[in-house]
């Protein structure tokens, strides 16, 4: 009996010291795995943790605080699922393409800020913003659209859209026209025109829209917001947090804007942090986003430009020239008609509902004023000397509206009295 009892105790001792040796096996097997980076298992909940938390990249600056990206980012309601499908395609290694429409901030115009000498970055916002997706994903094909034109507005960029932007088929476009656009109803009516259009085209792109405001405050956000709050767009205000900033005496005006228009270096860098975290707290929660539903929001205003263009001696043949000839006069519009002599008319035959003239501004004293006339009717002057002006510009100017396409003469002659010879049509802004 003691023999069996004694037999039975050792063959305990014996399992006791094999499921020790088990446990032991299993533990440094673990270790190995980790050490020799072969999968280690871990938890559902960890699992889960991982799909939905991102790992981003720190921005290149660090001006902006948090309490500053409440201020960017005060809108509630902001639908993040288009942008977030463009990650989640960016992450597949897919190509992406990224637009930005806008005036000379877009295009790039960096002031002289009293403060920039001390500024590690100097780049545009649109370049900061770009370097966020190749950073973020390195292995992905990107192709970035930069259709930023300096002076130009929202009427302009809703005839300009589908050339400049859309024709790319763009997958995330930032829309930025703050400055350019007054805070009006007219500009209401052409930002949501060519918002919509973006929105509704044929590669349903994401739109994220870009509030930048000047140093004395002047911006059309209130118009423009209106508009995103209406369609639950991400909305980001440079505005908010420039105001905040100078009110706090963090920075003064002349550091962030050498021309209380275009921001400097600083201001850049400034714009270009707020949408490199914007992005990075979308892409931190990527998995948590549900897919994009299409796009079905009512118009807030009149749908008066969605099938609009610019016609220029490419495609249209004015009916008769007088002086006026081919050329190229300004490089972000080169198919022009110009008269040197002032005499004689330029006359156009066109079908539309709406129609602009878009014409040459100069500072040399040469350009002078030309009347235009809708069915023989004159319809308005436009003064293209801008003599003493901080540049040469693309001016823009509705002439004529209708709720019916119908065919119109157009004449554009000198005016009586006008205070130059020469003139510059750099083409016609019809819609249909």
């Amino acid at each position: 009996m003691k023999h069996i009892l004694k037999k039975n105790k050792m063959f305990i001792i014996i399992k006791v010291i094999a499921i020790l040796l088990i446990v032991l096996l299993i533990k440094e097997g673990m270790n190995y795995a980790k050490s020799s980076g072969e999968i280690k298992p871990v938890s559902t909940k960890e699992v889960n943790k991982n799909n939905k938390e991102r790992k981003t990249i720190k921005a290149l600056t660090n001006y902006v605080t948090k309490e500053d990206m409440s201020l960017a980012n005060r809108w509630k309601g902001s639908d993040m699922s288009q942008i977030a499908a463009v990650m989640r395609k960016a992450r597949l290694g897919e190509k992406v393409t990224i637009a930005c429409i806008g005036g000379s901030i877009t295009q790039g115009t960096i002031s002289k800020g009293t403060g920039d000498s001390s500024v590690e970055v100097h780049k545009s916002y649109a370049e900061i913003f770009f370097k966020w997706w190749s950073d973020t994903f390195p292995n992905t094909k990107f192709k970035f659209v930069n259709a930023g034109i300096g002076a130009t507005d929202s009427y302009l960029g809703v005839h300009r859209v589908k050339k400049d932007v859309l024709d790319y088929h763009p997958d995330l476009v930032v829309v930025e026209f703050s400055v350019n656009d007054a805070d009006n109803f007219t500009y209401k009516n052409t930002y949501d025109n060519l918002v919509r259009r973006i929105l509704l085209s044929e590669n349903s792109p994401a739109v994220m829209l870009l509030f930048m405001g000047q140093t004395n405050g002047a911006s059309a956000q209130n118009t423009h917001s209106l508009v995103g709050f209406n369609y639950s767009l991400p909305m980001v205000s440079y505005k908010n947090v420039i105001e905040n900033m100078m009110k706090e005496g963090r920075y003064s005006a002349k550091q962030l804007s050498g021309d209380i228009t275009h921001p400097s270096a600083l201001g850049h860098a400034i714009a270009g942090e707020m949408l490199w975290k914007y992005l990075n707290s979308i892409y931190e929660k990527i998995d948590t986003y549900k897919e994009p539903t299409p796009f079905k929001h009512e118009a807030i205003t009149k749908e008066c430009y969605l099938q609009s263009e610019i016609l220029d001696n490419k495609n249209i043949t004015p009916d008769s020239l007088g002086t006026f000839k081919k050329s190229s006069k300004f490089e972000a519009f080169p198919n022009d008609w110009t008269s040197k002599e002032g005499k004689g008319e330029i006359k156009y035959i066109i079908k539309c509902r709406n129609l602009g003239i878009m014409y040459y501004c100069t500072t040399d004293g040469l350009s002078g004023q030309f009347d235009v006339y809708i069915d023989g009717k004159k319809a308005t002057t436009l003064d293209a000397n801008f003599t003493g002006g901080w540049g040469n510009y693309a001016a823009s100017k509705e002439v004529y509206t209708s709720d019916k396409a119908e065919k119109h003469s157009i004449v554009i002659k000198k005016s009586v009295g006008s205070t130059g010879e020469e003139f510059t049509v750099l083409g016609l802004l019809a819609s249909y």
